[in-house]
């Protein structure tokens, strides 16, 4: 029989009885899974439990691939991370069809090729030049340096300068922070990407910087990266962290003991999104003027392209 989301008490200490070797790294890699998704989306496990109606232990317990869920309880996890049912499945189980296919007829290729058709995805994904127009975005982790030197650039260049949280809090009228508390990730999640396709709209040359969290969703991410010229900017974790404290604010890792191993595992999880960025910049043990110096070194050629809109400004000198 089903368990019910919450799982009984049985099931939550003991984990499933008669599994075998096999359904049992199934139900690690599950978990796995769950965790990689929520750490890629900056969500606790109790955001997450409040999300989905899924008791924080029993997150635990799938998490450490423990909890032996049913399908019904996965695609409940799975709505409310915004992500498809098939993603919280490890491969080899119910994936759609169609990326199957192509794992399938990619592995048939021998290596040399592969590079090639990686990179016409990659091309497909982010669009041609022409469609980013002169439009500038800053993507990676808090702390990272994102609005400083985003600020620094705009004024630099000529270019507005825009914090898309700042935007959603303008446009509906609550922090981020009260958005997400009162309507949840998921709500706050359509708001970005309107406000996203807003800011598009209205400006063909602009300095923006993202959240950390917007590569969590797929279409947006794929939107931004479409429609902007992206440069990653990370750091050193302990770089990160400390930065953020500096800034008094704490968030995803609030009320967390583990704020350093959740910050990690976050930066991990989101690596291989923010290195779809076209560029990156790393501001680990440097000076802003350092880092700004190298931002607009990297950015330079990008506004100078013949096939970006309007009259490139010079950031020569």
């Amino acid at each position: 029989m089903a368990e019910s989301p919450r799982g009984s008490a049985e099931q939550l200490e003991d984990g499933p009885r008669n599994s075998t070797a096999a359904s049992i790294g199934f139900a690690r890699e599950v978990g796995a899974l769950v965790r990689n998704g929520r750490a890629r989306r900056g969500v606790s496990r109790r955001q997450l439990a409040q999300e989905s109606g899924i008791s924080e232990r029993y997150l635990a317990q799938i998490e450490s691939g423990q909890g032996n869920p049913s399908i019904i309880v996965l695609k409940t996890i799975a709505e409310a991370m915004e992500m498809a049912l098939a993603e919280l499945l490890p491969l080899g189980g119910a994936r759609d069809a169609a990326l199957h296919r192509v794992i399938d007829l990619a592995a048939r290729l021998p290596a040399p090729d592969l590079a090639g058709i990686a990179e016409m995805l990659e091309r497909r994904l982010q669009g041609p030049v022409n469609e980013r127009a002169q439009r500038i975005a800053l993507i990676g982790l808090r702390g990272a340096g994102k609005s400083t030197l985003g600020r620094m650039l705009a004024q630099e260049i000529g270019f507005p300068f825009v914090e898309l949280n700042s935007v959603i809090e303008q446009e509906y009228g609550a922090s981020v922070s009260m958005l997400i508390e009162l309507s949840g990730v998921k709500t706050f999640r359509r708001h970005e990407r309107a406000c996203l396709e807003k800011v598009i709209a209205e400006n063909d040359k602009a300095v923006i910087a993202t959240a950390g969290g917007i590569v969590s969703n797929r279409e947006t991410y794929t939107l931004l990266l479409r429609r902007t010229h992206s440069v990653w900017v990370t750091a050193q974790p302990q770089e990160h962290m400390q930065r953020v404290m500096e800034q008094g604010d704490f968030r995803p890792m609030a009320e967390n003991r583990e704020a350093m191993n959740d910050l990690v595992a976050i930066l991990a999880a989101r690596g291989a999104d923010y290195a779809k960025a076209q560029m990156r910049l790393d501001t680990s043990g440097r000076r802003v003027e350092d880092s700004f110096e190298e931002l607009r070194k990297l950015v330079a050629p990008l506004l100078r392209h013949p096939e970006a809109r309007g009259r490139s400004p010079s950031l020569e000198g």
